[in-house]
């Protein structure tokens, strides 16, 4: 029995498929969707969305954060941003990378919640050159 798995962007819903499994980055560590799981929503970090059939990736997706809702059918992923891993540009992740590090620098000690957001952010574009260079060693 499979489980529906939805992958939606602010722009479009990017991917729609029935698969055995999806392996999913969570904010506090990987989890995967499944037939009959118990309900969970949870919040999403920068990285890997793994889709299989068997032991086997059949499709990769990267997202930058977000939430997920899963239950025993159904999975979907609300993403802040998502593309396919084919879609990732690493000079793009790293110009990204760099000018975040750079205002990260910038902000004030005091200054929780943009630390928090800027955290993340970067978290997300380490996570895009890492899925991109795994994808494509040559870089």
């Amino acid at each position: 029995m499979p489980v529906q798995v939805e992958i939606i962007s602010p722009e479009k819903l990017l991917f729609r498929k029935e698969v055995e499994m999806a392996v999913i980055p969570g904010l506090e560590g990987d989890i995967a969707a499944m037939p009959q799981r118990a309900p969970i929503m949870m919040l999403l970090r920068g990285g890997l969305v793994s889709l299989y059939e068997g032991d086997r990736i059949i499709e990769q997706f990267f997202v930058s954060g977000g939430f997920a809702d899963m239950t025993a059918e159904r999975c979907t992923i609300l993403a802040d941003e998502a593309k396919a891993i084919g879609d990732i540009s690493i000079e793009d992740a790293r110009t990204r990378l760099s000018k975040l590090e750079e205002s990260f620098a910038n902000v004030a000690v005091e200054d929780v919640g943009t630390i928090d957001t800027m955290t993340r952010r970067i978290q997300a574009a380490r996570a895009e050159i890492e899925a991109a260079e795994a994808r494509n060693p040559t870089h």
